[in-house]
């Protein structure tokens, strides 16, 4: 496998993401087609950091698009879901929802707790996906075992689960003092620049959000937790190199010349190897999150 080490960049970049209210245009209209392939209601972070590079942008998605609706890229986003709930169901994550119900909440709440989780649980696989294509394409060179269309039918169905979930977010400056002291431990403990969408999505329920921080942060870090997340991070690099087609046939030059007309190259890759370095975490950590609940909602 070619060597793509799992990297956060020093110094963290800045990244500046284009809100889905703001996208106009063919951004806009990329959004949601992004969404619609992806199955999921939300645009991630990491693509709305590249879609402030337009150019770099429209390169990608046109590129990896149809890939992207294909039966392998489904497949492989499904193993790669199978397989990190498996290696966390290994840490024996604490169940939470007796502790939940000894507080007050009822099942329904739980369960509405648990489809959010679900719903992050199938949509961070394909960015995840991405954002290594994306930094491969950049730093290592052409992806793909092939770049014949047809080795990439269109994946035909439903592979998202069956909710309609609200996506309210608990930004820093809606919380009150506890929870902001959470996102910052969050921030301290994971190493990250930001809070994930996902933590923020899941802080609406602020008493759950601190007991399973409690619990998450006691693994996170640990040995066999970073054992988790450099696993996830090879089989998405191996999925790059040799395993997903390239229907589109996107090259490593035709994406990095178009980076270099948006801004400098160095600034581009690193917001890509932010992004490419925190989400194997960020996979890892809602399948604990989901681990903890499962047990009470079966």
């Amino acid at each position: 496998m070619t060597e793509l080490p799992r990297l956060r960049p020093e110094p963290i970049p800045a990244i500046h993401p284009l809100p889905e209210y703001l996208a106009e245009g063919r951004r806009k209209a990329w959004y949601e087609e992004m969404k619609q392939i992806f199955q999921v209601p939300w645009m991630g972070v990491v693509t709305m950091a590249y879609a402030h590079y337009p150019t770099f942008y429209e390169t990608l998605w046109q590129g990896v698009r149809d890939l992207c609706a294909s039966q392998p890229f489904v497949e492989g986003c499904l193993g790669n879901r199978a397989f990190v709930e498996t290696e966390v169901a290994k840490l024996e994550p604490a169940p939470i929802g007796g502790r939940l119900g000894e507080i007050g909440y009822a099942r329904r709440e739980i369960e509405a707790i648990h489809q959010i989780i679900e719903v992050f649980s199938h949509g961070n696989q394909p960015y995840v996906v991405l954002a290594t294509i994306t930094r491969y394409l950049l730093e290592a060179g052409d992806m793909g075992s092939t770049t014949d269309p047809g080795a990439a039918p269109p994946y035909v169905g439903r592979h998202a689960p069956p909710f309609d979930v609200p996506f309210i977010l608990m930004e820093a400056h809606h919380a009150d003092a506890p929870t902001r002291d959470v996102y910052e431990d969050l921030e301290r403990v994971l190493n990250l620049p930001f809070v994930n969408t996902d933590y923020r999505a899941l802080a609406r329920w602020p008493s759950y959000w601190a007991m399973a921080w409690g619990d998450l942060r006691r693994a996170a870090g640990t040995p066999a937790h970073e054992t988790i997340c450099q696993a996830v991070h090879d089989r998405c690099v191996k999925l790059a190199e040799k395993t997903l087609p390239n229907p589109g046939g996107l090259t490593a030059e035709t994406l990095r010349r178009a980076a270099e007309k948006d801004a400098p190259f160095e600034e581009i890759r690193d917001v890509c190897r932010l992004f490419q370095w925190l989400l194997p975490g960020l996979v890892t950590n809602v399948a604990y999150l989901r681990a903890q609940l499962v047990a009470s909602i079966a």
